[in-house]
């Protein structure tokens, strides 16, 4: 079963050290090639042109640089993350916005990559009961993410919405957009740990999810409850339980059972250790792809 995952990680990873300057991508790349993992997504969080990520502000020549060091090392770059929001109810805005994720296509393909991620709303939680207004944004966010996957079709690209993002993290909320987008392109990158911020049980949602899986993100988080007061560094899930990130099989998703799910489910493909804890990034990188494989293995 584990030969059919490829391990590996994503850049949002090594976010902290990209940020500061401690390590460029290429850098990044080479660390990848040395460890245990086969492939790097590449996140994209700004579009600076100095940023470490290439984006659609970035020198083609950098772009080009980054696709032939991953290809030199033997690093695949396997998927390119990146922000988007269908729900404004601007239609000129919502334009906007397709025809930025169409140029971030264009780039997956000079880059090399064959999948992609695009969000469909903001970040930002919402007070109380929001699925009126998911029910209103939900029209905006198939007819734009079909009309991006038709064109990453073309390309012989698979797009694919993440559970996170309050708004849209909940599992049977990813499978309705999947279902009305009703591409065979269209797909989710499904993380593992992001459902607990919408206080549902990983376990359960992965299972569900999985069928729709093009890549899965796996992480892990620690857990207290509403009433703690762990204090800072930490946030709040949507019921109020306070999150921190933690090295893969370190924190309190039952991760057993979800690598449980991942082998029931025949998944093949790739598989992103996402860190996001407070220890160094390399050793949270390290250990946690360690652990994903005893995990699967065990599993």
């Amino acid at each position: 079963m584990t030969d059919q995952i490829r391990f590996g990680f994503s850049s949002y990873s090594f976010h902290s050290k990209l940020t500061a300057g401690a390590m460029t991508l290429p850098e990044v790349i080479d660390w990848v090639a040395a460890s245990e993992g086969e492939h790097l997504e590449l996140a994209s969080l700004s579009e600076q042109a100095e940023a470490p990520v290439p984006s659609i502000a970035s020198d083609p020549a950098y772009v080009d640089e980054i696709r032939e060091k991953a290809a030199s090392a033997g690093v695949t770059l396997s998927n390119l993350a990146i922000s988007a929001d269908f729900t404004s109810g601007d239609e000129a805005e919502v334009a906007r916005q397709v025809a930025r994720v169409k140029q971030y296509v264009d780039l997956a393909e000079r880059l090399g990559i064959e999948r992609m991620r695009h969000d469909v709303a903001g970040h930002a939680g919402l007070p109380g009961d929001d699925t009126p207004l998911f029910e209103q944004a939900l029209p905006s966010i198939v007819a734009a993410s079909k009309e991006i996957a038709r064109y990453a079709a073309g390309k012989g690209i698979t797009t694919s919405l993440e559970n996170h993002g309050f708004f849209v993290q909940s599992a049977e909320r990813v499978r309705r957009i999947i279902h009305a987008v009703d591409e065979p392109n269209f797909r989710t990158t499904l993380d593992v740990g992001n459902f607990v911020c919408v206080d549902e049980q990983p376990e359960v949602s992965v299972a569900q999810n999985l069928p729709y899986a093009m890549v899965v993100h796996v992480k892990d988080f620690y857990i207290r409850p509403a009433e703690h007061a762990p204090g800072e560094g930490w946030f709040r899930s949507r019921g109020g339980k306070h999150l921190r990130g933690a090295v893969v099989g370190n924190g309190d998703i039952d991760l057993r059972a979800v690598a449980r799910a991942i082998k029931d489910s025949n998944f093949s493909g790739y598989a992103a250790i996402e860190f996001e804890g407070w220890e160094d990034c390399l050793i949270g990188c390290s250990r946690g792809i360690a652990g994903a494989k005893r995990l699967l293995a065990e599993a």
